[in-house]
């Protein structure tokens, strides 16, 4: 492992790889315990999370389903829940995998918010917007609609008086691959610190199958290019990203790549300046 890639780990507080499936079982207790203990200290009994249909939503949604069960059963306190909510732009190009993951994670409660008009109703109120090209055009409005979802949680979580869950994990934080103040706002991050393969081992643990365990991911903001792989967006594969972080050997390019994109997202992983 080199002195940078050490660095970038221990920064993102990236976890070892699991020795074995008794070490998998037992981060996943880990990290529900985490989301019981967030709630606790909070004060609070309702989760909220938007469900995409993804490898990281999906397995986020049922540790915290299975947290709330968790504190019904040892409270007695039937107000503990959570919320999965569905955030559509129109029609999601793969709601048939939004479903599945609905159907997996069996949630207290689901909403369905679609942000379409949202997001129409302001660009059509922003002039700059009319003068750029279709393609930056599109990936500006594409954060403007990760910021859209994020709105309607925290709307639906101060409703509900609940806390917001948030989905990145150390193999996005290090790409950056998440809109500042909208997939990367969040009350907690219980994923955080894993690499992708192990977001793909604790969904097989928890019981999903392999079409959600193993789904290409994407971000999916973008209409010129609907469900772009994120690792088409990166140009680099999640096994050479996890490598990275694991201090594993990656090839001189992929180091490159990694480094460069960490150092040049590191704004959206610190607090806002100040004098």
């Amino acid at each position: 492992m080199s002195n940078r890639q050490r660095e970038i780990a221990e920064a993102l507080g990236v976890i070892p790889p699991f020795a074995d499936r008794a070490a998998l079982l037992a981060e996943v207790e880990r990290r529900k315990d985490f989301i019981k203990d967030c709630l606790r200290r909070a004060g609070l009994k309702v989760l909220v999370l938007g469900i995409s249909g993804g490898v990281d939503s999906t397995v986020a949604g049922r540790l915290a389903q299975l947290a709330v069960e968790s504190l019904r059963e040892e409270t007695g306190d039937a107000d503990y829940r959570f919320i999965a909510v569905r955030l559509p732009y129109n029609v999601q190009h793969d709601e048939e995998d939004a479903q599945a993951a609905l159907s997996f994670i069996q949630a207290d409660e689901v909403q369905t918010v679609n942000i379409a008009d949202g997001v129409r109703g302001l660009g059509a109120q922003i002039a700059s917007l009319a003068g750029l090209s279709d393609e930056r055009r599109d990936f500006v409005v594409g954060n403007v609609k990760a910021r859209m979802r994020m709105i309607a949680q925290f709307a639906i979580a101060n409703a509900h008086n609940g806390l917001v869950i948030g989905t990145d994990h150390a193999a996005e934080a290090v790409m950056g691959f998440f809109t500042k103040f909208g997939d990367g706002a969040c009350d907690l991050a219980p994923l955080s610190g894993l690499v992708k393969g192990q977001v793909r081992a604790i969904a097989g643990a928890l019981g999903a199958g392999d079409k959600v365990a193993l789904k290409i991911p994407t971000a999916d903001l973008e209409e010129l290019r609907p469900g772009k792989p994120d690792e088409e967006a990166y140009g680099v594969t999640y096994g050479e990203i996890d490598d990275f972080l694991q201090g594993k050997p990656v090839s001189d390019q992929a180091y490159e790549l990694i480094v460069r994109t960490y150092d040049r997202s590191q704004h959206k992983r610190e607090l806002p300046l100040v004098p």
